[in-house]
């Protein structure tokens, strides 16, 4: 991985502000790179591309590497001849320009792609290409299944819901059209997406993607290979489900609910599963950070019909023994949680970097190894994650005595970074903070831009181990990404050398 020093900004692609309910590949995300290079910014890293599922949550994919239809852009379809603005400007994608209505996402976007794949010319060579690699022909055929079912589950799907290859050729063959309009939504993308990509590193961008470490129950996977991947009981449901035990997030735990997966049996194979999956990734991106690393070494087990997180019971995975040939990829570790001796191993091993928040720091423990003062070179640094309060949020939450401690703290890290420390109001030690994590060893520094613009926690992308609407939905205003904003963050990115 390069290990230049530099920095980075947290941008989910649905928050980017754009015409028709949600960001997208178009004019909005080449307007951000335009902005990252004018605020000196290095690394975009986004959340991940996959299609949201369960509770609108890009980590509840129905798909291990599937891309999100919803960001396909219109604008660019217009200029192929496949779409008209008269297909899509009097549609409505929601009222709210500070939010993604998910629901009339969900009905609207898709007719409008219909509309640009009977334009399509099927005889296209690129297309022929793509369909007869048929890297997502089981993402099409899960997908027309899926909307012939009413959008249930596979598991309701009649003869369907276990996997047949007879009776899926058989399907294909009924309904090729639309089994190839969810192909053609991933060619789509891809093409929106390589053009992006190949700008944003032309400008001096990188740009890092976001991998869950589980896929949904109801996903392609699943559904296909079963207890090849996942523990599973005799009817094929899971009898042990994903989560985390109770952290500073949640007093019950994160009972995610993900399949497990079946390591034992993913062992026999190499892991072979998992590296293509990571290769895959790392086709579309720069760096990789990879959710939850922890699971990897001991993952948390909890029973499928438990209430809480709480009944759960960590088991030994595969540890550093499936990364033994991909040490060289550019990867980064979250192993933030329960960390323990296995974790601490594990990472030594692979040598991926791992990660600090300065959210989890300033809190009087002089030995925190999230006080940026701690922080050591090889560690990608955050002021909070996308399940983090944004930092003015948390500033504003803090008890007084735990507000006179993050004070103290602030002014002490300040005074060894060599930062000029600001304690006026909840705005000022905001941007003390950025300017202390721009300040700190660690060699890749990523701020969410809730935090470069001294938000609050209306502005917040995720509360875990709750369901709302106000989850994965915010977006920002063309605003936000104004000239001073750009010149305010490059002063101090060029100050502490990024």
């Amino acid at each position: 991985m390069n290990k230049t020093r530099r920095a980075g900004v947290l941008m989910p692609i649905s928050a980017l502000p754009a015409k028709y309910g949600i960001g997208t590949l178009g004019k909005c995300a080449y307007n951000f790179i335009k902005w990252l290079k004018s605020a000196k910014i290095r690394v975009w890293q986004t959340l991940p591309l996959l299609p949201t599922n369960y509770g609108d949550s890009p980590y509840q994919a129905c798909d291990s590497h599937a891309l999100n239809p919803y960001f396909i852009d219109f604008e660019l379809l217009k200029e192929q001849g496949l779409l008209k603005p008269s297909d899509y400007n009097k549609i409505d994608f929601g009222s709210d320009e500070n939010r993604v209505d998910y629901e009339k996402m969900f009905h609207n976007k898709a007719k409008v792609l219909r509309v640009a794949f009977s334009r399509f010319d099927k005889t296209n060579s690129d297309w022929q290409v793509f369909l007869s690699a048929g890297e997502y022909k089981d993402y099409g055929v899960f997908m027309a299944l899926k909307c012939a079912n009413g959008y249930k589950p596979f598991t309701d799907w009649g003869e369907y819901s276990k996997y047949n290859q007879m009776l899926i050729d058989q399907f294909v063959l009924q309904n090729q059209t639309e089994v190839e309009f969810w192909q053609f939504t991933q060619f789509l993308f891809l093409k929106q997406w390589s053009d992006l990509k190949d700008f944003a590193n032309q400008n001096g961008v990188e740009i890092m993607g976001d991998m869950p470490i589980y896929v949904a129950f109801d996903s392609v996977e699943n559904w296909k290979y079963g207890s090849e991947l996942f523990l599973l009981d005799a009817n094929g449901n899971p009898a042990l489900v994903a989560g985390v035990p109770p952290d500073a997030f949640s007093d019950d735990g994160q009972l995610w609910g993900n399949p497990l997966y079946n390591w034992e049996k993913m062992k026999q194979t190499g892991y072979k599963w998992w590296k293509n999956r990571i290769n895959h990734a790392l086709s579309l991106f720069d760096i990789l950070r990879i959710d939850h690393f922890r699971g990897f070494d001991r993952f948390f087990a909890i029973p499928a019909d438990a209430q809480t997180a709480k009944a759960g019971e960590w088991m030994q995975g595969p540890s550093s023994e499936l990364f033994k040939d991909i040490k060289h990829l550019s990867i980064v570790a979250e192993d933030l949680g329960v960390i323990d001796d296995g974790v601490i191993s594990m990472m030594r091993q692979t040598g991926y970097p791992g990660m600090k928040v300065m959210q989890f720091g300033l809190d009087g423990n002089p030995w925190n190894e999230h006080t940026p003062s701690n922080y050591v070179e090889h560690c990608v640094v955050y002021t909070g994650t996308h399940d983090n309060q944004p930092f003015r949020g948390y500033i504003d939450s803090l008890e007084e005595y735990k507000k006179q401690t993050f004070d103290n703290d602030l002014l002490k890290e300040c005074g060894k970074l060599g930062v000029v420390c600001d304690l006026k109001d909840s705005t000022t030690k905001c941007k003390t903070v950025v300017k202390l994590l721009l300040a700190s060893n660690a060699f890749l520094a990523i701020i969410p831009m809730q935090d470069i613009l001294c938000l609050g926690d209306y502005s917040r992308m995720n509360t875990p181990s709750t369901l709302s609407p106000d989850n994965w939905s915010y977006r920002f205003k063309k605003e936000d990404f104004s000239k001073d904003n750009a010149i305010w963050l490059s002063t101090f990115v060029s100050k502490y050398d990024r």
